[in-house]
């Protein structure tokens, strides 16, 4: 089944192929300029750090859904082990075995394909088994770090968390600006909550995941509009599952990824920084939010921490 020509329409729109040239490989992480991050560091006011990831834990967010995508399996490979000798100083190791997108991760630009392209009309075939992503693989993506906006749509429309049948349309990121008294600008990485991750928190990971709120096709022409260099979100799906339109699946994933080449990211635990912000009084921050540079993949563990 080919995707709808809505699909391709809105695809147009937001394309940035060759926007930061031919040989491009981290999209729309090119707009965060050192001129970007010495602005969200001089907004740095009380040093207060907030923790957006969840812990890695073999009872994790995943209940096999993506065949693959395990929780961490963690094994300690020697515990106390004198290494060189009987007096010596002893050691502990550990060995884990996970799904790169298992918990609070970013999706790199190769995480999806359609019409067998990736971002900025590479084959999708560059992504080989024995190597991986050739092209705009995660250790492509370097630092992220910029200023950050918490949109907190939750907040905005007087709920602990949405239901799970809401898509979060452009017009709902336009009212939790106002909500926060920000304006998304440049080079921004932008949190949307929708309060999903309570269910989680809670003990359901499979009510988690089925039904999710999250964002609708409409939202990449907004995170355009604005020259948004990341997004990410609470949810374990990203846009709204089941989707809003039917048979039409990942449509976000592949408008974000694939045609503007903006890196996105899931699993985000946002309650904590959804009370900082209100606490400070301001919904934007410095976010550190580094990917761990696994060779070829197509996505990577990240531990984001916002600095007020």
């Amino acid at each position: 089944m080919s995707l709808p020509a809505e699909f391709h329409d809105i695809a147009k729109r937001v394309n940035n192929w060759g926007r930061w040239g031919a040989d491009d490989e981290i999209g729309t992480l090119n707009l965060i300029t050192d001129e970007v991050v010495r602005a969200a560091a001089a907004g740095i006011r009380t040093g207060r750090r907030v923790a957006l990831a969840l812990p890695l834990k073999e009872d994790g967010v995943q209940a096999g859904l993506i065949p693959g995508r395990i929780n961490p399996l963690h094994t300690m490979v020697q515990i106390n082990q004198e290494l060189f000798g009987p007096g010596t100083v002893a050691c502990s190791d550990d060995a884990v075995t996970m799904g790169l997108q298992c918990g609070t991760h970013w999706d790199a630009l190769t995480h999806v394909s359609h019409s067998g392209r990736i971002y900025n009309g590479r084959p999708a075939t560059s992504i080989a088994a024995h190597t991986g992503a050739q092209f705009s693989g995660i250790d492509k993506t370097g630092p992220v770090v910029s200023r950050g906006v918490l949109l907190d749509v939750a907040a905005t429309k007087g709920v602990d968390r949405l239901p799970g049948d809401h898509a979060v349309t452009p017009e709902d990121l336009a009212e939790a600006e106002e909500f926060g008294r920000v304006t998304v600008r440049a080079g921004d990485i932008v949190l949307v909550r929708t309060g999903q991750i309570q269910v989680y928190l809670a003990g359901d990971k499979h009510g988690y995941g089925f039904p999710s709120p999250g964002l609708s096709v409409r939202t990449p022409e907004w995170f355009h509009a604005r020259d948004v260099a990341a997004v990410a979100n609470d949810t374990l799906t990203f846009e709204i599952f089941p989707p809003e339109h039917e048979n039409l699946w990942l449509p976000v994933h592949a408008l974000d990824l694939v045609e503007m080449g903006m890196l996105q990211g899931q699993n985000w635990n946002l309650e904590t920084l959804s009370t900082a912000c209100g606490q400070e009084g301001r919904y934007s921050f410095l976010l550190s939010a580094m990917p761990e540079p696994f060779a070829g993949a197509t996505g990577t563990p990240v531990a984001p921490v916002a600095i007020f």
